[in-house]
């Protein structure tokens, strides 16, 4: 059996891939290994010893920076982000299955928030709010800018979900005498039930991370990616590449959490068919 020969295209595709591997991770990698600096280490490499000690350092009180609030806050936040960005999108999912008078315009509306530039929203909700007598905050006015974000990638999956989705499952359903919330929620839901915890993990590492959206909105109180910026100019100790590591993990722990959680919903799945 002879091995077919690779063609140049696929070389060039793998270097590429290579490439962009190294440039996604490869700064992640060192912020990791320094974060294990001894106390006496520095920013830059070479490594001074290897300790706990920057990561301990992050439960003392902070000359500079508060981390532990404005992780609460930004999970917080992040919560609020996917309970709304879930039940809005799987609302609208259902909304457009049927065809209603303004549907293209209400759809175009909805996305167009991801053509406009992130400050620039973040801005135009800062001026509203301070106009209207109004104080902004992570839980009002931020919490509207990150739905601007959230919501259309939550209401374009729900989309691609309901239109692979075969509506014979729900005639079945009401053939057998099923009332329309039976229907929904003996059927359509345990269906979509992945898609929809897929929904929640994006609007919440979204919001959990978002920047831009949340520098003219969060009033005087910080989210982490705020108060991760604002030590950049500030704190000179690995504690800020600990206090990286330490979200980073929290964020792939998220994300396994819930790929695992879709993997058990996607074999039971499997069995009942």
């Amino acid at each position: 059996m002879t091995r077919e020969k690779r063609s140049l295209e696929f070389y060039l595709l793998a270097a590429f891939f290579i490439v962009f591997v190294l440039f996604l991770y490869g700064p992640l990698s060192a912020i990791l290994i320094l974060s294990f600096q001894g106390p006496d280490g520095g920013l830059t490499f070479p490594l001074n010893g290897v300790s706990l000690h920057w990561f301990a350092n992050l439960f003392e009180k902070q000359a500079v920076g508060d981390f532990g609030a404005s992780f609460k806050r930004s999970f917080a936040l992040g919560l609020m982000v996917m309970a709304v960005t879930v039940t809005v999108s799987l609302l609208a999912g259902l909304a457009f299955r049927r065809q209603f008078r303004g549907a293209t315009v209400l759809f175009y509306a909805t996305v167009a928030s991801l053509v406009v530039p992130s400050i620039i929203i973040s801005l135009g909700i800062g001026v509203v709010f301070q106009q209207s007598g109004l104080t902004p905050a992570w839980y009002s006015s931020a919490f509207g800018a990150h739905l601007t974000w959230t919501l259309p990638f939550g209401v374009l999956i729900m989309f691609a979900v309901f239109n692979r989705f075969s509506p014979a499952y729900e005639e079945a359903a009401r053939d057998l005498g099923a009332s329309s919330w039976q229907t929904f929620r003996h059927v359509v839901l345990p269906m979509i039930l992945p898609s929809l915890i897929g929904v929640g993990l994006f609007g919440f590492t979204l919001s959990y991370d978002e920047f831009a959206r949340t520098l003219m909105t969060s009033g005087s109180y910080n989210t982490l990616p705020l108060e991760i910026y604002g030590m950049t100019t500030n704190v000179t100790t690995p504690v800020l590449y600990a206090l990286g590591t330490v979200t980073t993990v929290f964020s792939f722990t998220i994300i396994l959490g819930t790929l695992g959680i879709m993997t058990m919903l996607g074999r039971r799945q499997a069995k009942i068919k």
